[in-house]
């Protein structure tokens, strides 16, 4: 069992704890820190929680605490990790672990140099759905990765941080295209280096100093392609979805907009979901949010991960190489060019091929495609070894 000190009582600081706490859970929050005193206790009332405090200090330092929780603003992860790497707990950050490449690599570098424990809370990477994607990944179901596409798009954020680029280090790039370059991260591997992004990013509808629209390729050493598509200015809701296609297959997950749950009112409702722009006519309840959103999976990764000695499927370091890509994709929006991924720490493998998934047919000759045709005949269409002629062969029904 884990005691946590719990820096932030926001939204995510909320939905952790009801992740943490929900079904009997074991590892619970002892403490809360919020720079506002009335949302810590609100917190802690609300959840049971014994302790709160508008003291940083005094919540790291908390003495019935092992394990420290960063749910705060993007500008105060650094100070908060590096506190906490000096009281020697684990440590939990949400996402985005920085604000650039270089605060992220002092973060890494702090909790490496001090001993402890450390955790990425990317929780899309564990959503049951994606958990399950890259279970059958793994195994070969799509052959190899050829292409990662993922999208999270939704109205915007909900604090005021979120849109000041002096304390976020961005917009939606940051913000959403954090997860969606992770996700990808995953099912491409994380032994394969990303080599350069080019990126489209503008401000299309908000009066902001950020970038609230953005796409963005990211291509990989051995030639597959990792795509973001973000979005402060979606409406409708929240739309999280993923794509992942093989040589031999294709997955597609939606997380958010299709839940399986559908309802009609006339106004009703109350809370519906995150991001549910509206709770009248058709909305679209979710029964479970933090389960639904990976967050139950991700804490038993994380203390499981403590228990047993061993790394998380998230740590620091892949935070880091999340930032270094984020960097290059702000590059390239700037430059309009294919913008290099800067990796002055990279622990992954070094001169991947890229090649060619291609299969025999014959002793002569390779398999590009074969099709059913409609009068039952197969077409099968083939290159050969020698010449490179490509050729096509038709076998009757």
């Amino acid at each position: 069992m884990h005691q946590i000190s719990l820096l932030g009582a926001g939204l995510i600081g909320t939905f952790y704890t009801m992740a943490l706490h929900g079904h009997r859970g074991r590892d619970r929050v002892h403490t809360v820190y919020s720079r506002s005193p009335q949302r810590a206790k609100a917190l802690a009332e609300k959840w049971g929680v014994p302790s709160h405090t508008a003291s940083l200090d005094e919540a790291i330092a908390d003495e019935h605490t092992d394990t420290v929780i960063v749910a705060l603003p993007n500008h105060l992860h650094e100070q908060a990790v590096l506190a906490a790497a000096k009281a020697g707990k684990a440590i939990l950050c949400t996402k985005p672990l920085g604000r650039t490449a270089a605060e992220a690599q002092r973060m890494l570098e702090a909790v490496e140099q001090a001993g402890v424990f450390h955790g990425y809370l990317e929780d899309l990477c564990y959503t049951p759905k994606t958990l399950a994607a890259l279970a059958s990944v793994r195994q070969g179901a799509v052959g190899k990765v050829l292409w990662v596409r993922s999208r999270e798009a939704h109205p915007g954020p909900h604090s005021d941080w979120f849109w000041k680029p002096e304390l976020s280090g961005g917009g939606a790039i940051v913000d959403l295209g954090c997860h969606c370059i992770e996700i990808a991260r995953n099912f491409i591997g994380k032994g394969i280096r990303p080599a350069e992004v080019m990126c489209w990013a503008d401000t299309q509808v908000h009066p902001i100093d950020a970038e609230d629209h953005a796409i963005g390729l990211v291509r990989y050493e051995n030639g597959a392609i990792g795509q973001f598509e973000v979005s402060w200015a979606f409406r409708g809701g929240m739309d999280l979805r993923d794509e992942v296609a093989g040589t031999e297959g294709t997955i597609w997950l939606n997380h958010w907009l299709r839940t399986g749950m559908e309802m009609y009112t006339t106004g009703q409702a109350g809370y519906v979901a995150e991001k549910a722009e509206t709770n009248a006519g058709w909305v679209f309840p979710v029964g479970d949010e933090p389960g639904a959103l990976g967050y139950a999976e991700m804490f038993t990764d994380m203390f499981n991960a403590i228990d047993e000695g061993r790394p998380p499927q998230e740590d620091f370091y892949d935070g880091y190489v999340v930032n270094a890509i984020i960097d290059a994709a702000y590059a390239s929006a700037k430059s309009k060019c294919w913008e290099p991924v800067k990796l002055t720490n990279w622990r992954g493998g070094e001169g991947v091929q890229t090649d060619a998934a291609a299969r025999d047919y014959d002793a002569e000759h390779l398999l590009i495609k074969q099709e059913r045709m409609l009068d039952g005949t197969l077409k099968l269409i083939l290159r050969h070894k020698q010449s490179g002629q490509i050729i096509e062969r038709i076998q009757p029904a």
